[in-house]
């Protein structure tokens, strides 16, 4: 009956309580408590018939909050048993312990866990579980409410138990502000930059560029002009203008360049070696010259990019008087050259 009285009157508390859950940081706290127990004792003091009944009493405690969630605290409580059965009257207990308790966010409410130990008959350890409230006048008083649950570990004894206290805490806090609604941020317009150039869409004048193109401010490739070149050399035999086959792959890598750089021109330089007279070497190397032409001609190239020059044997590659000498010297040569634009990538 008595602890059905206390639970209402906790009820009562809660219910009219406005919270005013302070988000305490650290600190220290004490408290003094009322105590209400109701233990089921039967056949104790090794005397059958004789059985423990309720608790009223009182405490005090000492706790230390570590932060927003956690604290711990330490409390004594002089507890007074009701006797029956075949005994009557009260006993007095001692009751200790230490319990950690779990502090839920922007809440009132609590959670609790500990060990106990109770000096009556007999000393008897056990291990409670429970929760609470506490209601904050202001930033430093406090009163709180608990309910708990008690077993035993020498004894199987469930017993459950009830606390109101008041408090002081020593401690820092900050009461919980309202939460206003965040205004709804105004949409500013994002720069975008689709083609990942650098260069915002908004001033692309060339759209989806390569990734590896490197670009200007206007985000458009980049170019550089470089020059390109190809080389030819024709060897021809003693006293001969005819082109040999084996040379038709020089040639032909030439026609290609020029096919593809259509503003290239070619000069074909024609030589002789110092074999012999000297106007009749000089109109030689112009046949051979011709003839190199004559091949390009046919592969698509036309005359009008085509020069031709003999000099005979004024430009002698080997002066010596050998026959590898003037092998080498019996030629025509030629280099393309173009400008070839390229673009710059990106580094």
């Amino acid at each position: 009956m008595k602890f059905k009285s206390i639970s209402l009157a906790i009820a009562a508390l809660l219910a009219a309580s406005t919270a005013n859950a302070n988000e305490h940081k650290e600190g220290i706290h004490f408290g003094v408590f009322g105590d209400y127990y109701n233990a089921d004792w039967n056949d104790v003091r090794d005397a059958a018939g004789v059985d423990v009944d309720d608790s009223t009493g009182w405490g005090a405690e000492i706790g230390y909050r570590f932060n927003n969630n956690w604290s711990a605290r330490l409390e004594y409580a002089d507890m007074d048993f009701d006797l029956s059965g075949v005994g009557t009257g009260s006993m007095d207990a001692d009751r200790f312990g230490v319990d950690a308790l779990y502090h839920f966010d922007d809440s009132p409410f609590y959670g609790l866990v500990g060990l106990k130990a109770v000096d009556v008959y007999k000393s008897l350890t056990f291990a409670n579980v429970g929760a609470g409230y506490r209601h904050y006048f202001n930033n430093n008083f406090f009163v709180n409410a608990e309910a708990a649950v008690y077993q035993g570990l020498d004894r199987g004894y469930t017993d459950v138990g009830a606390k109101l206290g008041l408090n002081y805490f020593f401690g820092s806090s900050e009461p919980v502000k309202k939460v206003e609604p965040a205004p709804t941020p105004v949409q500013q317009p994002v720069a975008m930059d689709s083609d990942k150039d650098g260069v915002m869409d908004a001033d692309d004048r060339c759209a989806n560029t390569p990734m590896s193109d490197a670009v200007d401010s206007s985000g458009c490739t980049k170019y550089e002009e470089r020059e390109v070149s190809v080389k030819l050399l024709v060897r021809f035999p003693h006293d001969a203008a005819k082109v040999n086959q084996q040379y038709f792959d020089d040639i032909n890598e030439v026609v290609a360049f020029m096919k593809e750089y259509e503003s290239a021109t070619v000069v074909l330089e024609g030589h002789a070696s110092a074999v012999g007279d000297a106007k009749y070497n000089q109109a030689l190397s112009e046949k051979r010259a011709q003839a190199v032409a004559k091949q390009m001609m046919s592969d698509g190239i036309s005359a009008d990019r085509i020069s031709t020059i003999g000099y005979g044997e004024e430009r002698l590659k080997n002066t010596a008087n050998t026959k590898e000498a003037h092998a080498q010297n019996r030629r025509v040569e030629a280099t393309v050259t173009s400008t070839d634009r390229v673009k710059v990538k990106r580094q």
